[in-house]
């Protein structure tokens, strides 16, 4: 198996450069792989960014920046574009808008995505109006009503500012598995744009029967959560990479794992975060080359069980 760390440092360097450089870094000489979005058939890469505690810095810290700025220039070269933040994020919202405020603007290489988290209309609106100038968009791809947080009001509120462009989507967000019966009877009443949740080779509850009800009511799912907190690393800690990683193109654990998810024909895209460009590097290649059909799933599954 090749040197991990040498094609992380290559990886991470060759993105800063140029997609064409960034994708032979990765070993694959196409795009990343993209999924449609059923409400518009529009396409997204599967692999996004999330910036939940990675991203909340301050922003005028030149130090604490330099790494978020090289993790998001590798996101953008290996193809990517979704980013996801929320204003419970502390400085995260911020911190973003400054990146992609460099070099003239990289708004428009990415689909923005963020969250409303409190309640009743006033509050959302001076919420929504705060996440814009963070920010720097006026215009954002994607809301989402978080954590169930006033869902009925909340909902209403974001499908009336699509229905005025102000953004393109709306979703509906939670990180537990005991929303998801609250969730699934969302999807199946209200069937937002998107859904957020968690998903993970360890924490598979949402396979029984939200994600197939997004596939049955058009929504398309982002998946939050991908490695349990870190917690999927501490398991297999000192353990090889197993044989049949290389039947997917795998060369490290987080792409396995992210491979895993991806594998579900009822997902989107998948949000790591990071605050380390070579992780970065790392994650975006799950993006590339082979996918696990439902076997194989089951077989890595099996090695965590």
């Amino acid at each position: 198996m090749p040197d991990r760390r040498r094609f992380l440092q290559t990886a991470a360097g060759a993105a800063l450069i140029g997609p064409s450089w960034a994708a032979r870094a990765l070993g694959q000489p196409g795009p990343m792989l993209a999924r449609t979005i059923p409400s518009t058939r529009e396409a997204l890469p599967v692999i996004g960014l999330g910036t939940a505690d990675t991203f909340n810095v301050p922003p005028g810290d030149a130090a604490a920046m330099a790494p978020l700025a090289q993790v998001l220039d590798a996101f953008l070269q290996a193809g990517g574009t979704l980013i996801d933040t929320a204003p419970s994020y502390g400085q995260a919202e911020a911190v973003t808008g400054a990146l992609l405020a460099r070099g003239g603007g990289l708004r428009p290489r990415t689909f923005l995505a963020t969250k409303v988290s409190t309640q009743g209309h006033e509050s959302a609106m001076r919420q929504l109006r705060q996440s814009q100038k963070a920010l720097g968009s006026d215009k954002l791809d994607l809301v989402q009503v978080h954590n169930l947080i006033d869902t009925a009001n909340q909902l209403a509120l974001l499908r009336d500012l699509k229905r005025q462009g102000v953004i393109r989507y709306v979703g509906i967000t939670h990180y537990t598995e005991y929303a998801h019966d609250e969730l699934t009877a969302l999807v199946e009443r209200e069937r937002p744009d998107f859904l957020q949740v968690s998903l993970s080779v360890g924490a598979r509850n949402a396979e029984k029967r939200l994600l197939p009800a997004c596939q049955a009511n058009g929504v398309a799912v982002l998946i939050n959560r991908p490695f349990q907190d870190g917690a999927l690393f501490r398991q297999v800690k000192g353990m090889a990479l197993p044989a049949l990683a290389a039947e997917i193109d795998c060369t490290s654990w987080a792409q396995l794992f992210l491979k895993f998810i991806i594998g579900h024909p009822a997902v989107t895209a998948v949000i790591p975060a990071t605050s380390k460009p070579a992780n970065m590097a790392d994650n975006a290649r799950a993006g590339f080359g082979r996918q696990p059909d439902a076997a194989l799933r089951e077989r890595i599954a099996a090695l965590l069980a």
